[in-house]
C-alpha cells in the first residue's frame, strides 16, 4: 500500500484518500458523495449541487444528439444507474429541465425531448393574441430567403466570425388575410445549409418545426425587447400601413443548447386588434 494512504490528515487525525480529480458534494451521512466520472469533453461545475451536474450531462447528451426532439428519454431510474446517483436526484434535474421547456413529462408515458411539432409548442414564442380572445389563425408568406454577410450587430449577436455569413429571411404573417406581423430573420449560414425560398414555402407550420426536423437545430428560449416605434417605410409598405404608423417592435435573440445564439430577429408587429401577450411566472 502506497505511503499517501497511510498518511494522516494533520487536521483531523484520519487518513487521507488519494485524489483523483472529481468534483465532491456533502452527502446526508456526512461522507462524500463522488460525481459520476466526467466523460472526455465534459465541462462540468466543481462545486454545483449534484442534480445541476447531472442536468448539464443530460443536456451534453441532447446536444450531441443522443436523444432527438420528440423522443423519449430513459427513465429515472435507467438515467440513475447511468450516472450512478439516486432516482430523486435525476427527477429533480429532469423537473429543472422540464420547467425549461426542455423536456416535456406525459402522464403515464415517460419524459420526451421537446419538439416544435407539438401543437401547443407552436405558440409559446408567438405571442401574437386576439383583443377579442383565443389564438389567432395565421398564414405565412416568405418574401425572401438571402446568404448575405449580416450587419455587424447581428454577426456579434449570432457570434459569428468576420468571414461567416448568414442567411436573411424576410416573412409576412397575416391574421383573417390581414397583414399583422413582418419578421426579419437572421440565421449562421453554418448551420442551416441548404435552406432557401423553396424549402420555406415547401414547409407549411411553425418556422421552428422545420429548423428542428431538417437541421436538427432546437430553438430552447428567447430573449425579448419590446419597443412601440414609427414603422419605417420599407416594412410600412409590406404591412400596409403609412410610414411612421404605430407598431410593436419585438427583438428577439432565439438561443439553443448551451445558451448558443442560433437566430436574429426584429418583428415588426400590428395591433390594432391584437396584443402582445406574456405570463410573468
Amino acid at each position: 500500500m502506497s505511503a499517501s494512504i497511510h498518511e494522516a490528515d494533520s487536521q483531523t487525525g484520519l487518513p487521507q484518500r488519494p485524489h483523483d480529480g472529481l468534483p465532491r458534494v456533502a452527502g446526508p451521512d456526512s461522507g462524500e458523495v463522488f460525481t459520476p466520472r466526467a466523460a472526455p469533453g465534459d465541462d462540468l461545475p466543481t462545486f454545483s449541487p449534484l442534480y445541476r451536474q447531472i442536468k448539464a450531462r443530460l443536456l451534453r447528451a441532447l446536444e450531441e444528439g443522443e436523444w432527438k426532439a420528440g423522443a423519449m428519454i430513459p427513465s429515472e431510474g435507467g438515467l440513475a444507474r447511468r450516472f450512478m446517483v439516486s432516482q430523486g436526484t435525476v427527477r429533480k434535474a429532469i423537473e429543472e429541465l422540464a420547467t425549461e421547456h426542455v423536456l416535456v413529462r406525459h402522464q403515464g408515458r415517460g419524459t420526451f425531448v421537446a419538439t416544435h411539432h407539438e401543437e401547443r409548442a407552436q405558440f409559446r414564442f408567438l405571442r401574437l393574441r386576439k383583443d377579442t380572445g383565443g389564438l389567432p389563425a395565421t398564414e405565412s408568406r416568405i418574401i425572401e430567403c438571402r446568404r448575405c454577410r449580416p450587419p455587424a450587430e447581428v454577426a456579434r449577436e449570432l457570434r459569428l466570425r468576420a468571414a461567416e455569413s448568414a442567411i436573411f429571411i424576410r416573412r409576412l404573417l397575416s391574421v383573417d388575410r390581414a397583414a399583422t406581423v413582418l419578421d426579419e430573420i437572421w440565421v449562421p449560414a453554418g448551420l442551416f445549409r441548404g435552406l432557401n425560398i423553396e424549402r420555406l414555402e415547401a414547409h407549411h407550420g411553425p418556422l421552428y418545426a422545420l429548423f428542428e426536423r431538417n437541421f436538427g437545430v432546437t430553438m430552447l428560449r428567447a430573449h425579448e425587447r419590446l419597443k412601440a416605434i414609427a414603422c419605417p417605410a420599407e416594412q410600412a409598405q409590406w404591412l400596409g400601413l403609412a410610414e411612421g404608423s404605430a407598431v410593436l417592435l419585438v427583438d428577439r435573440v432565439s438561443t439553443t443548447y448551451n445558451d448558443q445564439p442560433v437566430e436574429v430577429r426584429k418583428g415588426y408587429y400590428l395591433t390594432r386588434e391584437h396584443h402582445y401577450a406574456n405570463e410573468l411566472l
